[in-house]
């Protein structure tokens, strides 16, 4: 081998390293991409959504642990967050934040009241006209401190805080931001979605 090409191959391998690095440093401080699995947040975000979620959305973590070095702000209700499913972390889930710590959230005949208030949720879609129990129509509960009460947009199609509980403060990733890229197959790219503030 001459040492042009060794000269050649050092630099592509320097590129190499340097850009792994650099993706472990975003993915870990910056920004996580996140691809939609499923429908239960339509209309809002689509199946095969690709959006980015910066991980300082509401605090900076040391990388991979749940602890924070410094608090920016806290989930809003209406906030669209990734975080760790409850029942298993090592899975994301994206919802909408229902309720904040101390919010008291009740379902009655499909329509959400907070602290006794019913919410105004034009996002919401709901695809089935019958009732059911939990679905539906759930008890008032009070989310504690340091959690969050989360549901899909799409109601009748969500498995959210109405079957599993409340989100962990600390498990939650980020908000929500962008959309980057949507497709549904290879031969479907939706160019209007990218760019789109999700919201």
């Amino acid at each position: 081998m001459t040492p042009r090409w060794r000269k050649i191959l050092k630099d592509y391998t320097e590129s190499i390293v340097l850009a792994f690095i650099l993706a472990i440093i975003i993915r870990a401080f910056i920004v996580q991409s996140f691809v939609i699995p499923s429908g239960s947040m339509l209309e809002t975000l689509q199946i095969g959504d690709h959006i980015l979620v910066p991980r300082f959305s509401y605090s900076l973590k040391i990388p991979y642990t749940h602890i924070a070095l410094i608090e920016f702000s806290e989930p809003e209700r209406g906030d669209i967050i990734v975080f760790e499913y409850p029942k298993d972390p090592s899975e994301d889930f994206i919802k909408r934040v229902i309720g904040a710590p101390g919010d008291t959230v009740e379902v009655r005949n499909k329509d959400v009241y907070v602290n006794g208030e019913k919410l105004d949720e034009p996002y919401v879609q709901h695809t089935d006209p019958h009732f059911q129990t939990m679905r539906d129509n759930m008890a008032p509960r009070t989310v504690p401190e340091g959690k969050y009460f989360v549901m899909g947009d799409n109601r009748d199609e969500s498995l959210d805080s109405r079957f599993w509980g409340f989100v962990d403060k600390s498990a939650v990733v980020g908000k929500a931001w962008m959309i980057y890229w949507s497709s549904n197959g290879l031969d479907n790219f939706r160019w209007n979605r990218i760019g789109k503030i999700v919201e």
